[in-house]
C-alpha cells in the first residue's frame, strides 16, 4: 500500500474513534437523572448515619458491660463521630466534604497505634506517625484553598 492511502486511511479511522454515537437527553430526562441520583445518595447518607449510630450505640453497650472505658473505645466513639458529621456536611452541602475523611483517616491509624503500640515494630509505627502527619498537612492544605 501507498502512503497516501495508508495516511488517508489512518484519517478515516481517527475521525470515527473520537466520537461516539451518545444518545442527546432531554433537559427533562436530565433533571430526572440528576434528581434520581441525588435522592438515592440522601437515602444511602441517612443509613449511613443511622448505621453508625447504631454502631456507636452497641459500642456504648459494650463499655457499659464490661464497665471500663479504654483509650480504644474513646477514639472508637470519636470514629462514629467524624462519620455522623461526614454525613451531615455530605447532606446539607455545607463545608468542605474533604476533610473529614482525612479526620477519619487520622483517628483510625491512632488508635491503630494505640492498639498495637506494644507489639509493633518501632519502624513501623514511625510509618504510621507519618502517615498521620502526612494526612495532617493535606488537611491543612484543603483548609486553606480559597473557596468557589
Amino acid at each position: 500500500m501507498s502512503d497516501s492511502k495508508l495516511s488517508s486511511t489512518r484519517q478515516t479511522d481517527d475521525r470515527d474513534e473520537k466520537k461516539p454515537d451518545l444518545p442527546e437527553l432531554s433537559n427533562m430526562e436530565q433533571l430526572f437523572v440528576v434528581r434520581g441520583f441525588n435522592a438515592i445518595q440522601k437515602l444511602l447518607l441517612v443509613l449511613t448515619g443511622l448505621l453508625t449510630l447504631g454502631a456507636a450505640g452497641m459500642e456504648i453497650q459494650g463499655i457499659y458491660e464490661n464497665g471500663i472505658v479504654t483509650l480504644a473505645d474513646i477514639l472508637m466513639m470519636f470514629l462514629y463521630t467524624e462519620v455522623v458529621a461526614m454525613v451531615v456536611v455530605s447532606y446539607t452541602g455545607r463545608g468542605s466534604p474533604f476533610i473529614y475523611p482525612i479526620f477519619i483517616a487520622i483517628t483510625a491509624i491512632a488508635r491503630l497505634i494505640v492498639l498495637q503500640g506494644k507489639d509493633m515494630d518501632p519502624q513501623n509505627i514511625l510509618f504510621e506517625a507519618g502517615a498521620i502527619v502526612l494526612l495532617a498537612f493535606a488537611a491543612i492544605i484543603i483548609m486553606r484553598l480559597p473557596r468557589r
